[in-house]
């Protein structure tokens, strides 16, 4: 039996109850949340790439459900991870920009919440929410095993001479010899691919707890560039099919780096086939934030943020609205398509939902499930509202309340810009002046969203991290 449950949320966001529904299965299902690094909401074949395939990806969409309107928890890495791992939005999370702070003993993760409901927990790949020795690291935040990097500096290094695994350092068979403090750096001596570690350690756990239910944290790099690498960042063993072609070499490395993405994604799910764990488990996919124009890739050769405006650290839809792709045999309607609106922190309830975990009254949320629109119900309830901050290039603050989405830029600046995003998804018309009262709405919320840090004021200059 699935335990009936309350999320005491934000002013943002209505209390959602957290029953079950008569289509779970009588177990807790297995929950495997991949998460890609820096992908565009068009680089994919089902999200309407055309320079190179991503067969497998397609094939999931095909076999489950698309997402249209998903929206990462910020526009780059480590907050929008802590939205994920702890359902807060920007306005209030713990970490909320690329500087190295880390989740304290009180922050709450799903994993933590997933480990207490019986779940075996696993992250593979990039975390970002603490540093060696602090109380942020993995196993002190929900996870039993950890592999990967801890912070996304470290991570920018496709060839490393160290990884993680748990709190322990491993030695990793590259040479780096301008390694920094914080494992960064261009490796003159490329033996090992990270992202093939991580992901042989990611289909190992799942092989090891196949008799169990687990929750599987896939935090993969790729496509992200090596940002120490300068023009010739976009790191990845082999161009493969896109070695001879007339592009130029950092978009081969972009199209190489997400091949192999789709490639390993395939893995999982043929593993799960395999097991014949398929149809115990959901698969959930999507990126941390929008593409980026670093390590010499141009986003705009590839179309990757598709019909979006903006990139990475934009509040723009292209920096935060992402691919989200769901499967569930049996339980998700396959070739279904969703323009539900959602966002990572959602991610907190629905899990929470799917498995029967127990939550704290008193979290203070901003989550609301999406588990009703994956299983086809009708009473899926809507967020009030989403909301994001950023705290580099000045600051910027975005709201989106239905068809409207307004951007305050900078932090302090004297007006909103206002989007009808169902009539201009490239938000290329502000309206602000045609609909003052929505814009005094807007104004509003954001108000009422923001909590005050003294860790975090907005910046004049970006972190390139």
């Amino acid at each position: 039996m699935f335990r009936h449950s309350m999320i005491c949320l934000t002013a943002a966001f209505a209390v959602v109850s957290l029953t079950a529904s008569s289509l779970f299965a009588a177990d807790k299902p297995n929950i495997i949340f991949i998460l890609a690094d820096d992908l565009g909401y068009g680089d994919l074949g089902c999200y309407g790439q055309t320079n190179f395939e991503t067969p497998r990806i397609d094939e999931m969409a095909g076999e489950g459900m698309k997402f249209t309107d998903f929206y990462a928890g910020s526009t780059v890495c480590a907050p929008s991870r802590c939205v994920l791992m702890t359902g807060m939005h920007t306005g209030h999370c713990r970490i909320r920009g690329n500087a190295m702070y880390p989740l304290e003993p009180g922050d709450v993760t799903i994993a933590e919440v997933l480990q207490d409901a019986g779940y075996k927990t696993g992250l593979f790949g990039k975390w970002g929410l603490g540093e060696e020795g602090s109380t942020g690291v993995p196993n002190k935040q929900g996870f039993n095993e950890f592999f990967g990097y801890l912070n996304q500096h470290h991570a920018h290094n496709y060839y490393p001479t160290f990884l993680y695994r748990n709190q322990e350092r491993i030695s990793v068979d590259n040479v780096v010899p301008d390694e920094d403090s914080r494992g960064g750096g261009v490796a003159s001596e490329k033996n090992v691919y990270s992202h093939d570690l991580i992901a042989e350690n990611a289909l190992d756990f799942i092989e090891q707890s196949k008799d169990e239910p687990f929750f599987l944290y896939m935090a993969v790099t790729l496509p992200h560039a090596n940002n120490q690498g300068g023009p010739r960042g976009m790191e990845v063993p082999d161009l493969g099919e896109f070695a001879d072609r007339d592009w130029p070499e950092p978009q081969k490395g972009l199209a190489a780096m997400i091949q192999k993405l789709d490639t390993d994604v395939g893995r999982v799910l043929d593993k799960l086939a395999e097991l014949d764990i398929d149809d115990e488990t959901i698969v959930l996919f999507t990126s941390d934030n929008g593409p980026h124009n670093e390590g010499g890739n141009r986003s705009e050769y590839f179309d990757s943020n598709g019909p979006l405006r903006g990139l990475k650290r934009a509040l723009y839809e292209g920096g935060i609205r992402v691919p989200m792709i769901a499967r569930w045999p049996g339980k998700i309607e396959a070739g279904s398509v969703t323009d539900h609106a959602s966002y990572f922190g959602d991610f907190f309830a629905t899990a929470a939902e799917l498995s029967g975990a127990s939550v704290p009254e008193d979290l203070g949320l901003d989550s609301v499930s999406f588990a009703p629109t994956l299983l086809g119900e009708s009473d899926q309830p809507e967020s009030n509202y989403l909301y994001w901050e950023f705290y580099e290039q000045g600051g910027r603050k975005a709201v989106r309340k239905g068809k409207w989405k307004a951007i305050r830029q900078p932090w302090d600046a004297e007006k909103l810009e206002l989007y009808n995003l169902r009539e201009d998804i490239g938000e290329d018309h502000d309206v602000a002046g045609e609909h003052p009262e929505i814009v005094a709405e807007m104004e509003g919320l954001m108000k009422e969203s923001h909590v005050p840090s003294p860790l975090w004021k907005p910046k004049g200059r970006p972190n390139r991290n």
